[in-house]
């Protein structure tokens, strides 16, 4: 008997040291800002970033967003962080994008934080009107210090970063309905042309040391199907994971009303020095086309530790669980009356011969063809088939760049997440019309576009990537 209470004492003893020990674990709560957002801003920006624990210990799981000053979220369809990147001492660590993605380590798992780390946010504001607000970077972070006696417990991960264009700032790529048959598109595996400058893959990190991967999660864009994870050893290859894109879309997978699957909780992946992880992701094309698209799966890797499953064993558990269900800034989806007309029932408008004057993009309008002016200006600008219409955007001095994208007609509805599509008949694309550091920014470092000169006579309409509120059109008439 007298043993008996001794050993339930100790389990006692032992419960309460654990819960003191969880209890003292704790939620922190930042918000990087205010950030001046310029009216239709779509630039990415580095800046020091101080807001962060004081003292030494681990950090176990990380919550991304992004609020008005007020606390409110904004509408994905109004302004979203097209991207956020949280750099460690230079290194990506934590990410986010408009689908809010959480990282959330499994127990006993930390990513080991010093005061003397240097953080840098490296992020991209997408302003789709042209009202300037301000808004905050907001993170929470679950953090244990280093002086918690469950601290001792934990292993360090660090973060591999898994990326289709892994080392560009901007790291897009297409998905066009064109460069696949079947509706699906998988990067880089769909290109032939892909990393043929250097040769080098971008998409591949090969191990140099053993390990355990305990944590992923994918990035997409609108359209997005899913990433996959593969780990190559000895010649074989074998998928360890695959983060699924579930929407909550009405019209499926063309919207950012999306959440992506992450890792099951047990899932341990044994890495041997020597293998090469690689990644790509799948888009569909069915429905429209996908213009500067991302494949993004940071993972979670702790060195030394020898708790992997391996991966060709077909004991590994890679069934995905959904990281957070529908958001509230995503229930504007688009489409419906939205007030324009539809331009193939308008007259023709100014006919542009080979020394004709460019459409100005300024203002968030096109020069002549936008279907928000009224009279002739509204009317779609005609030209001939075989010649071309040349696009020239004068917005680029305010830092304001502008696409010319087909969208299917009469591409006059209201603007949402899901509404306008670059699902017209015929595919045409001008990039972002404007200038700015290469390989640093979106823009195509050019102003100018011509429309192409084989289309065939008909109405054509368009609008704005990067502010979709802005429509246009144009008509083609025979010789």
């Amino acid at each position: 008997m007298g043993r008996r209470l001794v050993l339930a004492a100790l389990c006692t003893l032992a419960l309460a040291a654990a819960s003191a020990s969880v209890a003292s674990a704790q939620t922190l709560k930042y918000r990087f800002g205010p950030i001046q957002v310029a009216p239709g801003q779509n630039t990415i920006d580095f800046k020091p970033n101080n807001l962060r624990p004081q003292v030494p210990g681990y950090i176990t799981a990380f919550r991304p967003n992004l609020t008005y000053l007020n606390g409110k979220v904004p509408g994905v369809d109004v302004v979203h962080l097209h991207h956020g990147v949280w750099l460690v001492n230079l290194l990506p660590t934590w990410a986010a994008g408009e689908e809010k993605t959480d990282a959330e380590l499994p127990a006993g798992y930390g990513w080991r934080y010093e005061p003397s780390d240097t953080w840098v946010m490296n992020y991209m504001v997408h302003n789709l009107t042209p009202t300037p607000t301000q808004v905050y970077l907001t993170y929470e972070i679950d953090f244990t210090p280093g002086t918690d006696p469950s601290a001792a417990a934990l292993k360090t991960v660090s973060t591999k970063w898994m990326d289709v264009e892994s080392g560009h700032v901007y790291p897009v790529f297409d998905a066009l309905r064109s460069a696949s048959e079947k509706g699906r598109y998988t990067y880089p595996t769909d290109d032939p042309n892909a990393y043929q400058a250097d040769g080098r893959r971008l998409n591949t990190w090969t191990a140099d040391q053993d390990g355990t991967l305990v944590w992923t999660a994918g990035h997409l864009h609108p359209g997005g199907l899913h990433t996959d994870l593969y780990l190559t050893r000895d010649g074989r290859t074998t998928r360890v994971f695959r983060s699924d894109a579930h929407y909550f879309e009405p019209a499926g997978a063309v919207s950012w009303d999306v959440a992506m699957t992450n890792t099951p909780a047990d899932w341990r992946v044994q890495v041997k020095r020597g293998d090469t992880l690689t990644v790509t992701g799948t888009y569909d094309t069915s429905k429209a086309s996908w213009y500067e698209s991302m494949a993004i799966m940071p993972v979670a890797f702790s060195a030394g530790d020898t708790t992997g499953v391996d991966p060709f064993s077909g004991q590994l558990n890679t069934k995905g669980v959904l990281n957070h269900g529908h958001l509230a800034e995503n229930d504007n989806h688009g489409g419906g009356a939205g007030g324009l007309p539809d331009a193939r029932g308008l007259p023709g408008g100014i006919l542009i011969t080979g020394s004709g004057k460019p459409v100005f993009v300024q203002d968030f309008q096109y020069g002549i063809g936008d279907l928000t002016r009224l009279g002739r200006a509204g009317n779609p600008p005609t030209v001939r088939q075989g010649r071309s219409i040349t696009f020239n955007n004068l917005d680029d001095g305010k830092a304001i760049w502008h696409t010319v994208t087909a969208c299917k007609a009469p591409c006059n509805g209201r603007t949402g997440i899901a509404y306008p599509l670059a699902n017209a008949t015929v595919d045409f694309d001008s990039g972002e019309l404007g200038t700015g550091p290469p390989g640093r920014t979106a823009a195509a470092n050019r102003l100018t576009w011509k429309t192409p000169s084989n289309l065939k006579p008909g109405t054509y309409t368009y609008f704005c990537r990067i502010h979709p509120f802005m429509r246009g059109s144009f008509r083609v008439v025979p010789r």
